[in-house]
């Protein structure tokens, strides 16, 4: 068990106005809101580190490079949160947006330039689709504009997000209609449709024709962050953001706590205290009480805890079990792979870089993984994160020309890796690695293996995550990322959400949700944390 105690220390130990379930990096700026409001804040973290899925880690032993293991972009964090906290962290702008390659060709989005993006157009048989291109990412930045700051207020009610859109046909583009119906009626060619569909796909295992919409949730949430839609580079990686909510945290005054396993929250009776249980890395039983508890795990991990406390579940589980859909593969190489185009590679890697991501090829996949089987050629996408940071390198990697690899495959969802056996959930990962990595290898001009960076050992620097592993790694349930289908960001008519209310609320007044399964969750933002937050101090 570690302490990481505050500048001051509450002076009854017993007794906190808040416990924040979750050291996560939601759980950590709930508790630095809090803290710097003047309440007495204990955090319980069940690993030895804070941050939950938002770290930097020496993945490859031995060698100098601090990887985002797990998340690996910023977007979704406003710059509200970053001011108010007074956080020292630093996001840089990627100029290309992305590359996907067809053939002996490949669509380079160069947001630095709009002829050589028409010429890109052109190049792969699209050129009637630059235009529309062209309008609809024009709205998308408007509609950004105009619905991110509504994050960081109460929720609006669905009729108010639509007024303060300003846009019915957008809005009914992206809101009402399956995004793939939208897709086809705007653009002809089929590699556009499918650059555009990626944003419905991250995290979200869905048809893009499936009626619940699902996938234009998950669209919304990836074309308005930061108000412009942009997707950003932490400097010095992932931990450096979860870094600085813990600074901001404990300097605050909040008292943080690693080892620390939760088992039960007993929200107790109307005019008394919640208790918290929990076991340290000794194995010793805890108990501290609470004013109220802020929770930054899965609502799904909540109505455990609740149920083990003898308490009615949180109203804020879904039905079925969440699952995830992705590979994640951490790679360091020794320099970017050549490409069959002549392309700068520092280009095309730079921002996102498609892999058979076409609407018909991520149709297909999806189709094949949920019937049961891992995709014939599975749709991924690539990021180099060296490329615009190599403060993540050490020097000798810098000087050697090194770059990482992030890899997000899309369609993999944890029913193809688990069925109750660890020897088949290892053979799994390993078939769907190699999928993928074929997959990588049929557009590049050279297979990826024979530029990976080999560490000490002589094994190659690469490393697969299914959502398996991200279960038993941070706790995420069925490996979801965003810890459950994503919500609209304003209110919906479900009992808890009311316009007016911070999407927080669970069916016990005292215990709040401030994880990625709240109503504007998902990604990496501090929304939920700073919400939770909220909802308590106007309480």
């Amino acid at each position: 068990m570690t302490r990481m105690e505050p500048a001051r220390t509450p002076a009854t130990a017993a007794r906190y106005d808040v416990v924040v379930v979750g050291g996560g990096h939601n759980g950590l700026t709930a508790a630095a809101y809090l803290a710097r409001a003047g309440r007495s804040v204990l955090l319980l973290e069940r690993l030895d580190h804070v941050g939950g899925a938002s770290v930097s880690a020496p993945v490859f032993g031995g060698v100098d490079a601090r990887l985002s293991r797990y998340s690996y972009l910023v977007s979704l964090m406003p710059r509200q949160v970053v001011d108010e906290l007074g956080l020292s962290l630093r996001l840089a702008r990627r100029r290309y947006s992305s590359y996907t390659p067809v053939g002996d060709r490949g669509l380079l989005v160069d947001t630095g330039s709009d002829d050589a993006t028409r010429a890109a157009f052109e190049a792969v048989g699209a050129g009637r689709d630059h235009a529309r291109w062209q309008e609809l990412y024009a709205g998308l930045e408007r509609l950004a504009g105009r619905l991110f700051p509504t994050v960081t207020e109460p929720l609006l009610s669905r009729d108010e997000a639509r007024a303060r859109a300003g846009d019915d046909a957008l809005w009914h583009a992206v809101v009402e209609q399956p995004l793939g119906e939208m897709l086809r009626e705007r653009f002809d060619a089929d590699l556009v449709r499918g650059v555009v569909a990626t944003d419905a796909l991250i995290g979200t295992f869905a048809d893009l024709d499936e009626t619940s919409l699902v996938q234009n949730r998950c669209f919304l949430y990836h074309v308005i962050g930061g108000g412009t839609g942009d997707w950003d580079v932490p400097v010095g990686g992932m931990g450096a953001v979860s870094g600085a909510l813990r600074d901001a945290a404990l300097g605050a005054g909040a008292t943080l706590v690693t080892g620390a396993d939760v088992t039960a929250v007993d929200p107790g009776p109307p005019a008394g205290d919640a208790e918290v249980t929990w076991t340290d890395d000794d194995g010793v039983a805890r108990g501290v009480r609470a004013g109220a508890v802020v929770c930054g795990a899965a609502p799904a991990v909540l109505d455990a805890l609740l149920d083990a406390g003898g308490a009615t579940p949180s109203g804020r589980a879904t039905a079925t079990a969440p699952e995830g859909a992705q590979l994640k593969v951490n790679m360091l190489l020794r320099r970017l792979p050549r490409l069959r185009e002549d392309v700068d590679p520092v280009a095309a890697f730079s921002g996102t870089f498609h892999v058979h991501e076409s609407f018909d090829e991520l149709q297909t996949a999806h189709a094949q993984a949920a019937a049961g089987r891992i995709p014939d050629t599975p749709p991924c996408e690539i990021y180099c994160h060296s490329l615009t940071d190599d403060s993540i390198l050490g020097p000798d990697l810098q000087a050697a020309g090194a770059q990482t690899l992030t890899l997000f495959g899309l369609h993999m969802p944890a029913r193809l890796f688990w069925d109750g056996s660890d020897g088949d959930h290892d053979a799994a990962r390993d078939a769907a690695l190699a999928a993928t990595l074929r997959s990588l290898d049929s557009v590049l001009a050279e297979p990826v293996e024979d530029v990976l960076w080999r560490g000490p050992d002589g094994e190659p620097c690469l490393e697969a995550r299914t959502p398996v592993d991200l279960e038993r790694g941070v706790g995420l349930p069925g490996g979801h990322i965003f810890h459950r289908d994503l919500s609209w960001p304003w209110a919906e008519d479900d009992g808890l959400d009311a316009p007016g209310t911070w999407g927080v609320a669970t069916e016990h007044p005292r215990v709040l949700l401030a994880g990625a399964g709240a109503r504007r969750g998902g990604g990496v933002s501090g929304i939920p944390g700073r919400a939770a937050a909220m909802a308590l101090l106007e309480g």
